[in-house]
């Protein structure tokens, strides 16, 4: 499916040539319009975290990324490395829509796939990218070769994703942006990414959640009508539920949550709080608003 470009260096001629095969689709055919959800998609690939060898760190850094600029994480995904699943998620969620945040993968060694991956998902051949070479050449001289030029290979039409800590770009097609594993290089380029390409999906005005606790001989079945009526009335907000066991029925607890629009969110945060302050085994011990 896809070809590979050449680990040899070649000369000065032949750095210009194509190393792609025959012209195909563009990547923004295969995308179309993405990004208008104010949500992105997290892959997180590597057979060491599923292995138990390493312990993922990305997840809860991208949280914080997104929550400060007001986008919502609408799922994450880990991956192996394995060209053929990695390919099939990237199709899935861009026929969903759905920008994508991919950490790892992109590496020189047999294992890193997420390259080959892209370029299966989107039909499109791997070749050179001119400036990614140079920017590895400036900063490795001659030990860029035959190895670290490998990097520099990327889907056709693929944007450069600027890497801060040695100068290894990651990439782009369409919405969907591909970075290293690496933390301390990783986080600084999809900050970059948050701030550049997908900056409109940024909210002045995210969904806000008011969040109360109650104790008191309760359940969550006691309030489940409290819920399913607050959720018939304000359908647009989202209403979660996490109970916490104590020693005894006394001691347990439950954290509620109202998440959405500000004014939404008040109106059906007041709804609930004075249904659960009706009910007789039900005590509110805190709240919380944004």
């Amino acid at each position: 499916m896809t070809s590979s470009a050449s680990s040899r260096k070649p000369t000065s001629s032949a750095r210009s040539k194509n190393l792609a095969g025959p012209a195909r689709k563009s990547p923004e055919a295969w995308i179309g319009s993405l990004g208008v959800t104010g949500q992105v998609e997290l892959l997180v690939i590597g057979d060491e975290l599923l292995l138990g060898k390493r312990q993922d760190r990305h997840l809860p850094k991208v949280i914080e990324l997104l929550k400060t600029r007001g986008i919502d994480l609408a799922g994450v995904e880990f991956l192996p490395d394995h060209e053929v699943t990695i390919a099939a998620a990237i199709r899935r969620f861009v026929a969903a829509g759905m920008p994508i945040l991919s950490c790892g993968g992109i590496g020189a060694t047999p294992d890193d796939l997420t390259r080959q991956a892209a370029a299966r998902a989107f039909d499109m051949p791997i070749e050179r990218q001119p400036e990614a070479l140079q920017l590895i050449e400036a900063h490795y001289g001659e030990r860029a070769w035959p190895n670290r030029v490998l990097m520099a290979d990327f889907p056709r039409g693929a944007k450069l994703i600027p890497n801060p800590v040695n100068s290894v770009a990651g990439f782009s097609v369409g919405d969907c942006f591909f970075v290293p594993g690496f933390p301390e290089m990783a986080w600084p380029m999809l900050e970059w990414v948050l701030d550049g390409p997908l900056a409109h999906l940024q909210r002045a005005h995210p969904p806000v959640e008011f969040r109360l606790r109650v104790s008191g001989v309760v359940g969550e079945g006691d309030l489940l009508q409290a819920m399913e009526a607050t959720r018939a009335c304000y359908p647009e907000v989202w209403l979660s539920s996490l109970p916490t066991r104590g020693r005894t029925s006394a001691e347990g607890f439950i954290d509620f949550g109202l998440r959405g629009a500000q004014a939404d969110a008040a109106a059906a945060f007041e709804m609930f709080r004075r249904a659960v302050v009706a009910h007789s085994g039900a005590v509110v011990v805190d709240v919380v608003a944004p």
